[in-house]
């Protein structure tokens, strides 16, 4: 345990090296605020690079937490294979009509050129105007989505998996592509500065697909892509349980695991102490009602299951803290960690409850 405070950086290795640093770390994962601290519409402010790299320092100031997301929207990337986004005013954007209107044209399918895809690149001059400006004090986040997942963007869900089932030769195709394009979005992510890659996988959590149907699909894919990418990478299952899965999780390379609040935390961070950091699972959709008093209650319990030893990062469970989470609640989880997240900690679970 460290005596004196710590940078963002040094905190979270310690942690994810299982051990106890000043205090608990922890990630407000916005990105979405950063468009209401500067007074610009969604759209205007994912249309700069310049915007969302200011976005992330000024959020980091106010709250305090300890990285940079450089994320930007989840249908980035089907954008980036000529589909459409649908941009709204209180939300993230999302993926419009699936780019792949039949199967078959997964056999001429090929990984977008990420030097030629606009908003590939706005994200690239994002994550380097943050490393100019952090030079390395707090990580920086990179995501990259799982080519096992990415397809309920480009086929839509019902269409993707009757691929699976009916067209394994298809199935087969399509995760060549995108395992391809995916290795190549997290490496050149991390030529541009960041320290690590957040690998969503929501569609491999045991919420969606079976322990036995994971274990010969998402698995699988992990299996391949993570030795790939040459950086750290937190593997995330998007608000979805993987508790089921957790040994399988642990084999694939991962050094740390996105944990959803539909599952217990203790027993997350039993399965995974020593193992594998984890981070998480503040209820994202809740904490838009929350009072003050209920985050403070939020991170007492998360800190109680799941802080003691090291190997803990407390975070929201999406990945994606909503719009409409406002900001006296984010301040007062950035305070409720300060205050009760110092180690040794001073709170027990009967504390929390």
């Amino acid at each position: 345990m460290s005596t004196f405070p710590m940078t963002s950086m040094q905190r979270v290795l310690t942690a994810l090296g299982h051990q106890e640093p000043d205090r608990v770390p922890f990630f407000l994962l916005t990105t979405l605020h950063g468009a209401q601290e500067l007074g610009l519409s969604i759209r205007d402010y994912f249309g700069q690079a310049r915007n969302v790299a200011e976005g992330q320092l000024r959020l980091r100031a106010r709250y305090g937490h300890d990285c940079y997301y450089p994320f930007y929207y989840a249908a980035a990337e089907v954008e980036a294979f000529g589909g459409e986004v649908i941009f709204r005013d209180d939300g993230p954007p999302n993926a419009g009509e699936p780019v792949l209107r039949r199967a078959e044209e997964i056999l001429t399918l090929a990984p977008p050129v990420i030097a030629d895809q606009p908003v590939l690149v706005r994200v690239l001059e994002t994550i380097r105007l943050l490393a100019a400006a952090s030079r390395g004090e707090a990580p920086i986040i990179g995501v990259a989505l799982a080519p096992f997942s990415l397809p309920v963007m480009q086929l839509g869900f019902e269409a993707y998996l009757r691929l699976i089932y009916e067209r394994p030769d298809l199935f087969a195709r399509l995760m060549q592509v995108n395992e391809e394009f995916c290795v190549a979005w997290a490496t050149a992510q991390v030529a541009a500065g960041a320290h690590a890659i957040c690998y969503f996988d929501p569609v491999s959590s045991s919420t969606i697909v079976t322990p036995e149907m994971y274990r010969t699909t998402g698995y699988a894919v992990a299996r391949r892509v993570l030795p790939r990418i040459p950086a750290p990478v937190a593997l995330h299952f998007a608000s979805g349980a993987c508790l089921p899965i957790l040994p399988d999780v642990q084999q694939t390379g991962a050094a740390l695991v996105g944990v959803s609040s539909l599952e217990d935390l203790g027993a997350l961070k039993a399965a995974c102490r020593g193992k594998i950091g984890l981070f998480g699972n503040l209820n994202g959709i809740t904490m838009a009602r929350w009072t003050v008093a209920e985050a403070e209650a939020e991170v007492k319990r998360c800190l109680a299951a799941a802080g003691a030893g090291g190997g803990y990062i407390l975070a929201d469970n999406h990945g994606e803290i909503p719009w409409q989470v406002r900001d006296e609640v984010l301040l007062a989880i950035a305070d409720a960690v300060r205050r009760w997240g110092a180690y040794p900690l001073q709170i027990t679970e009967h504390d929390a409850a």
